[in-house]
């Protein structure tokens, strides 16, 4: 019964700072700098990576598309930008869903793990970030209808796949995760979309639809992905600053993984329309 409350309380503050953070974009951006950072040292620590340049690029990447439009005047630039990270990142992220399903170990030499910082990391941040600037204004409600795809496809990824999981998803790095458990996921992350649109007013139901499949199919990978990499490390967490929950990567793998491919998206239809 105490685990459970701390666990709850625990998720409360989190989910609860996040919210508070969408009424104010320099709060946003502050607040998930700080994540990031906290992020960028629980990953150092599963990879055993002792260099401070993670930190450094993290900094240098948050600063310069965080603070694009403040610094600048003028989003003249940010365009062509992100579409070099957003190639890079997600050819990286494509090779590590292939290490997932090819290697036993996902090989962590020294210039793998500058990629793993720089391209699946940080970079997920950035494209966090510029998913709560769409159309080059602040839409905190977009943002916040992902984390809220990511937590309802998380929940009943769990729930069905405990009282209804039989077919192993990945058994060899998280034997919990079934396959009934992740189209249970995808199908209240399709439900929950429609309620999304409806209510936020934001895009379409069309749109939020494949906003859900895509969070439920890349969360899904990125969170497989990093619990790779804790296997690896011979850890259950990521790290303990959040009782009951392990560490902050664990809350953010999923949205993290998938923030790459939710802006390519959210760029395709807004050059269609």
């Amino acid at each position: 019964m105490k685990e459970i409350l701390v666990r709850s309380l625990s998720g409360l503050l989190y989910v609860s700072l996040l919210i508070f953070s969408l009424y104010n974009q320099h709060v946003f951006l502050l607040l998930f700098f700080v994540f990031g950072l906290i992020c960028v040292a629980e990953l150092k620590k599963l990879i055993h990576y002792k260099s401070f340049a993670p930190y450094i690029v993290f900094i240098l990447l948050y600063g310069i598309f965080g603070y694009w439009q403040f610094v600048m005047k003028s989003h003249n630039g940010l365009v062509e930008a992100t579409q070099i990270l957003q190639v890079i990142t997600i050819f990286v992220q494509l090779f590590l869903i292939k290490d997932l399903f090819t290697e036993k170990n996902i090989p962590l030499f020294i210039s793998k793990k500058i990629t793993i910082t720089t391209f699946y990391l940080s970079s997920g941040f950035v494209f966090l970030v510029l998913i709560a600037n769409y159309h080059q204004t602040f839409s905190p409600l977009i943002i916040l209808g992902c984390f809220i795809l990511v937590w309802t496809n998380d929940t009943f990824a769990y729930l069905v796949g405990k009282n209804f999981g039989k077919q192993k998803l990945f058994p060899s790095i998280s034997p919990k995760k079934t396959v009934e458990g992740f189209l249970g996921g995808l199908f209240f992350a399709s439900i929950a979309s429609y309620f999304i649109a409806t209510f936020t007013e934001t895009l379409s139901f069309n749109h939020w639809l494949i906003l859900g499949i895509i969070i439920s199919v890349f969360g899904t990978l990125g969170d497989l992905i990093e619990s790779k990499f804790k296997r690896q490390a011979g850890v259950k967490d990521s790290g303990v600053i959040m009782p009951g929950h392990g560490g902050l990567l664990d809350r953010f793998d999923s949205i993290i993984f998938a923030a790459p491919f939710i802006y390519l998206f959210l760029r395709i239809i807004n050059y269609v329309s």
